[in-house]
């Protein structure tokens, strides 16, 4: 099945049904409305594909049809149906945004081709805005590891991308959560449809409903036009809401209903809209703790978590770090150039600790190619924390281990002075927003 949802706009009722007949025939999925005053309400709630739109018609003109597509609808492909003595009209539709005409009489054929390149042109305009939206450019295209641990990830994300359900994704920061939920979209049956990714963490509340959902034309000061939210831009797909756990309690219940029903509306708007998206959420928070605290909704987790899948951090998945740093080496050496580490580097870091996990040593690689000379890189030129952060002296003296939190707020503390309190340089170090950095400061009174 084609999964392209079409419009067709034409007071011509027998045309109208033939048409449907052998649209539906090849795949399509096809409603009718038989003026422009229903064509713009069933545009509201329902999201299309094409619209096949004639321009006489009884109550709204199809020009107008056009114009209201164009203004709030930008994705959706419009072909103008016409007479041949309204060409010139068809050909002012599309400087005004219209997709292509057809004069009828016309063959099927012909019409279908026309369909399929507008469907194409379609998919180029979502690729744009997916790209466009992408928070983080530096994700490797496919999961490296050989550990047990990640293996058993791996295998339960494959099981899980055959489902639909919606899917919670637990690990600390640059773990690869984004990664995981890439695969997993990748793995399922919405692959062919748009995976959308937004950061949660790293917009202030308005900016981030307006993004999720978009906006009408004079919502606010700035709304110039309306614009289409991502879960709109999403229609078939994934919808991934990295660091969910610092979604503000008042965009909760608007996200909440979106998941139950799979309706919102647009900042501004008063007409509910629909979306069809799988949404994975990621976090390196207990959410179930959050809520505890109340600053998470416990309905909200519940139609989350569906499905929870936890990513294991670098330190648990030692095997790992030599065959992820030469996939970075390779990834991020010269192309007549790539470098090599020492036997004391690879020592090094097998004995790190990784506080930061893959993202950590992404970067750490990444600052050893510019900075080494020669094809080898030697140890000082990692520039890892000296020894007081190789995990073996994070036993006490009694036997015990310094608690987790302990070790981040000491990474933490040697990062911001390493970086001179230079939070941007200190966060992009770490692999974590500043929102997050900021938030690590207070709640371990860093000065």
């Amino acid at each position: 099945m084609k999964n392209i949802k079409i419009l067709i706009a034409d007071d011509d009722e027998t045309l109208c049904y033939l048409l449907k007949e052998e649209l539906v025939h090849e795949g399509y999925t096809v409603d009718i409305v038989y003026d422009g005053k229903d064509a713009i309400e069933n545009i509201k709630k329902q999201p299309y594909d094409i619209v096949l739109l004639d321009l006489e018609m009884r109550e709204v003109h199809g020009e107008k049809v056009l114009d209201y597509v164009k203004e709030n609808h930008s994705t959706i492909q419009v072909i103008v149906l016409t007479a041949k003595s309204d060409i010139r009209t068809a050909i002012e539709c599309i400087r005004r945004g219209a997709y292509d005409f057809i004069t009828k009489p016309y063959e099927f054929g012909q019409l279908c081709v026309i369909i399929e390149r507008a469907v194409e042109h379609k998919n180029l305009i979502l690729t744009n805005k997916i790209l466009s939206s992408k928070l983080d450019q530096n994700i490797p295209n496919t999961i490296i590891g050989e550990s047990e641990s990640i293996k058993e990830v791996i295998r339960l994300s494959e099981r899980a991308a055959k489902s639909d359900s919606n899917i919670l994704l637990e690990g600390e920061t640059g773990t690869g959560k984004e990664l995981f939920a890439e695969f997993i979209h990748k793995n399922s049956e919405r692959a062919d449809k748009p995976f959308v990714a937004i950061n949660c963490a790293s917009l202030p509340d308005q900016l981030i409903e307006s993004e999720l959902f978009g906006y009408e034309k004079g919502a606010f000061t700035d709304a110039k036009n309306s614009k289409q939210g991502l879960v709109e831009i999403a229609n078939g797909g994934t919808l991934f809401l990295d660091e969910i756990g610092e979604l503000s309690l008042s965009l909760q219940p608007k996200l909440l209903r979106f998941l139950e029903n799979g309706e919102f509306r647009r900042i501004g708007g008063i007409t509910n809209l629909s979306s069809n998206v799988r949404v994975i959420g990621a976090t390196n928070k207990n959410l179930m703790e959050e809520a505890e605290k109340k600053n998470f909704r416990r309905d909200l987790l519940f139609r989350l978590n569906v499905i929870t899948l936890t990513i294991p951090p670098l330190r648990e998945r030692q095997s790992d770090v030599l065959l992820l740093s030469n996939y970075f080496l390779q990834k991020k050496s010269p192309v007549r150039l790539i470098k090599k580490l020492s036997e004391e580097a690879k020592q090094s870091l097998m004995r790190y600790n990784f506080p930061g996990n893959v993202r950590e040593l992404e970067h750490i690689i990444e600052r050893a190619i510019i900075f080494s000379e020669g094809d080898l890189i030697h140890k000082r030129d990692l520039n890892i924390p000296k020894d007081d952060f190789d995990f073996t002296n994070f036993v006490l003296e009694d036997g015990t281990f310094l608690t987790l939190e302990d070790i981040e707020k000491v990474h933490i503390k040697k990062a911001l002075d390493h970086n001179s309190w230079n939070r941007e340089n200190t966060a992009r170090s770490l692999g974590i927003s500043q929102k997050t950095l900021y938030s690590k400061i207070i709640k371990y009174k860093l000065k």
